[in-house]
């Protein structure tokens, strides 16, 4: 199969960038719905903010970097900046910006949301050239931005919605997973996979979640190969954990990580991100790989009860390292089936040692 060039981010498919993008924004609708609903007007301004700041950014970046044509008028010479502005520039900003709007909580204020948005934006990708040139995703930048320079906000409860980072479902499973039994009285496997829990927008409905998902693999607008490396990953290494922790209901406890938190909006909406993954079929195996294993490394021994976005910037860090075209294949050979389970089966030792197994 040939790689197709064409406007950024590339793709593997005689399809468009613009095609692609638009179902990522159809993909998001059961999430969003689902986010209006139930945070109501706290969760459509938020996401306003976000819009506004993400998509005005990149075009106020956009005019400033491209060369005026000679006119007498200012308006003219405005307006010639801007001649080869696309659907593109504004479809892609919107996509990061719903996303950052998904993985904050609904009552974070206003000021903190336009700030994670403004440096998702512009440190997270216009630093780097624009379309398709970053290697970070810029939603997950913003995010972690305001969680680290803002922290005071993401601490104690604001009208009965525990703002801590990451999940409240989570927040109630502390690293080594010693309350998890009694976190099943507060929040049912049900009530996690429906969403009837509090926590980030767009993150507390499973079944959202996964209608999005379902349209992204039926359009084949997103690679089910980084999906299914990654969530695979993790329900294996968190049930290695639950072995040891919690015997007699570790698939619970899989269940309950696999449900709360972020993981799965990340591995559906971030980590199949063409611009920040890998090009290649084995490259996006390790990607998944990577991502997984540490969601439940900083899950298990951290300081936060979430993780996906540490560590998907974390992963995205070593991208260039997996394309590296000396190494780089799109082949599935027997070397990589090999090396993939060995280093899957390192986390697996690491993680069920880490908890005390064998102890």
């Amino acid at each position: 199969m040939q790689t197709i060039k064409q406007t950024s981010p590339y793709i593997r498919k005689q399809v468009s960038t613009k095609r692609m993008m638009t179902d990522v924004l159809i993909a998001l609708i059961p999430v969003v719905s689902f986010a209006i609903y139930r945070f109501g007007f706290d969760a459509l301004s938020r996401i306003l903010i976000s819009l506004i700041t993400m998509i005005g950014l990149e075009a106020l970046s956009f005019g400033m970097t491209h060369k005026p044509a000679k006119a007498e008028k200012w308006f003219d010479r405005l307006k010639s900046r801007y001649a080869d502005y696309s659907i593109n520039n504004v479809v892609v900003p919107a996509i990061s910006a719903i996303i950052y709007a998904m993985i904050i909580p609904s009552k974070l204020p206003f000021y903190a949301v336009f700030v994670g948005a403004a440096f998702g934006i512009v440190v997270g990708k216009l630093l780097f050239g624009g379309l398709g040139a970053n290697i970070f995703n810029p939603a997950a930048v913003g995010r972690i931005f305001i969680a680290l320079a803002l922290g005071d906000m993401f601490s104690g409860t604001y009208e009965g919605v525990d703002l801590a980072a990451g999940s409240t479902a989570l927040g109630a499973i502390r690293p080594g997973g010693q309350l998890f039994p009694d976190a099943m009285n507060s929040y049912s496997i049900l009530e996690l996979f429906m969403g009837n829990v509090p926590g980030a927008m767009g993150e507390i409905s499973a079944l959202a979640i996964l209608l999005g998902a379902v349209y992204l693999l039926v359009r084949r607008s997103a690679d089910y190969r980084v999906m299914l490396s990654a969530i695979s990953t993790f329900i294996l290494l968190i049930f290695l954990a639950g072995i040891k922790l919690h015997p007699t209901q570790a698939v619970d406890y899989t269940l309950y990580h696999l449900f709360a938190g972020g993981l799965m909006f990340g591995v559906v909406f971030m980590i199949t991100d063409p611009v920040t993954s890998p090009v290649t079929r084995p490259g996006r195996w390790i990607y998944g790989l990577l991502v997984g294993s540490l969601v439940v490394l900083i899950r298990l021994f951290g300081v936060y009860p979430e993780g996906f976005a540490f560590a998907l910037l974390f992963a995205n860090m070593f991208v260039p390292l997996i394309d590296y075209p000396k190494w780089s294949t799109n082949k599935i050979k027997p070397a990589f089936i090999i090396g993939y389970i060995l280093v899957l089966a390192s986390f697996g030792l690491i993680v069920f040692f880490g908890v005390g197994g064998a102890a």
